[in-house]
Parts: C-alpha cells; sequence; structure tokens
C-alpha cells in the first residue's frame, strides 16, 4: 500500500480529495465490527431509549421533522 502525506492530499484537486474520502469512508463501513463503540455512547443510547419508553409518545417521528426542516 503506497503511503501518501496530509501536504500531497492537500495538493489534489477537491473532487480527487472527495473521491478519496468516499473510498476510505467505504472501507470503514465495510467492517462495522472493528469500530469499537464508545461506553459513553451506549450509555447515551440507553438513556435514550428509556426516556422514549418512559414517554413513547413524546418527540416526532423523522419524517414529520424532515417536513418541518425542509418547508
Amino acid at each position: 500500500m503506497k503511503s501518501i502525506s496530509a501536504s500531497e492530499i492537500a495538493k489534489m484537486p477537491i473532487q480527487q480529495r472527495l473521491q478519496l474520502v468516499e473510498d476510505i469512508w467505504d472501507s470503514i463501513a465495510g467492517m462495522p465490527e472493528a469500530v469499537e463503540i464508545p461506553e459513553w455512547h451506549k450509555g447515551e443510547l440507553e438513556k435514550r431509549l428509556e426516556a422514549y419508553h418512559a414517554n413513547p409518545d413524546e418527540g416526532s417521528p423523522w419524517k414529520d421533522v424532515k417536513k418541518r426542516i425542509l418547508e
């Protein structure tokens, strides 16, 4: 694998850099088990799930939120 420096990346045209970022992201997304989830993320998700179960009618579905944002 060829190494590339940050200064070399900075010299690339924007479109090439965007493609590089996309390629890197795709390589990470292809192995989700290799990405460790921090404990505080897990704790936050658990807290939000508990809040949802305590008040399932609170909040709005994503489709409604998206509609409000786009209007």
